[in-house]
């Protein structure tokens, strides 16, 4: 069944499974999917992930991460959708939780996180927050 926003599903498939307390998830694959779950591991919110190749669909394997039972991801938030998108400049990127979280913005250059972005002065998508 065709899913209308995939980025939302793939925050709720990674939003449940953590609440749920699993080791890994399975998510359909797509370039921009691949991108933010890159992102991802490189703020330390998972362990680790693998794209495998399928004849049908490709998918991403995510290992979760957790501190003493505790999931490394607390929340997860859509906050461009398909009726509205948001777009912020470089100067008026968002800080999520004062600094402690991380904003994933999809801009020109790819994504990028609201720190990396404000160093490249790049504006763009406000795709999700995590923290």
């Amino acid at each position: 069944m065709p899913v209308t926003d995939p980025i939302s599903d793939y925050l709720t498939r990674i939003r449940n499974a953590s609440k749920a307390k699993k080791v890994r998830v399975d998510i359909p694959a797509s370039k921009m999917k691949i991108g933010l779950t890159e992102i991802l591991k490189k703020s330390g919110y998972i362990y680790d992930f693998k794209v495998e190749e399928d004849r049908k669909q490709n998918k991403i394997t995510v290992l979760l991460k957790y501190n003493n039972g505790v999931p490394a991801i607390s929340g997860l938030k859509k906050i461009s959708r398909p009726g509205l998108r948001t777009y912020r400049k470089s100067k008026e990127m968002p800080r999520v939780l004062n600094g402690l979280g991380t904003a994933v913005i999809s801009t020109s250059k790819g994504l990028l996180t609201d720190k990396e972005a404000r160093q490249q002065s790049t504006g763009g998508e406000v795709i999700c927050y995590i923290w």
